[in-house]
């Protein structure tokens, strides 16, 4: 069986109560499980039918930044995807308000967002055009986001990723 999507991920951090605030706050994860003594959380994305989304672990204050990338190999970033351009506006926002949008990129048939997390860990929030939108300029680029023209081109509650990245609800009808 090909592999459909990412269930979940892990991430190490130095302080989980300081990583959760900052999922919910963003993102608006929310907690589902918790290890005792603040080692360890357990989140759920909004909307989401997953027991959880996003573990995260807490080694300390004392460790260091990660080097994946620069110095050793490992994880570049995850990317999660979001339903409506509308609310990748609001999650811009949001990333903005606490310091953490560190870039935006048209890359075609995806419109991201990049931020960092309070232990510099990476993360994109995209949403994709749905199939029956994609054609010759939608073809992988980089280039700047301009959100509120996607805006304007696609609809602000426009269901992205339909055909692509979701059932397309026209085919699971047949």
């Amino acid at each position: 069986m090909p592999v459909q999507r990412l269930n979940h991920a892990v991430l190490y951090v130095r302080d989980v109560a300081r990583s959760v605030a900052f999922y919910a706050d963003t993102l608006g994860f929310r907690t589902v499980a918790e290890i005792p003594g603040g080692r360890g959380a357990f989140l759920q994305a909004p909307d989401s039918a997953n027991d959880h989304d996003l573990a995260l672990f807490g080694v300390g204050e004392r460790a260091g930044a990660s080097q994946a990338g620069r110095a050793t190999v490992g994880l570049y970033h995850l990317a999660w995807e979001v339903d409506t351009l509308g609310e990748l506006d609001r999650i811009r926002h949001a990333l903005q308000d606490a310091g953490a949008l560190v870039g935006a990129s048209d890359h075609g048939s995806t419109k991201a967002l990049y931020a960092h997390d309070p232990d510099g860990l990476e993360f994109e929030v995209c949403w994709l055009v749905p199939a029956a939108l994609l054609g010759a300029d939608t073809g992988m680029r980089t280039e700047r986001l301009d959100l509120p023209a996607e805006i304007e081109r696609y609809g602000v509650d426009t269901r992205g990723g339909v055909g692509v990245s979701v059932p397309d609800s026209a085919r699971s009808t047949r």
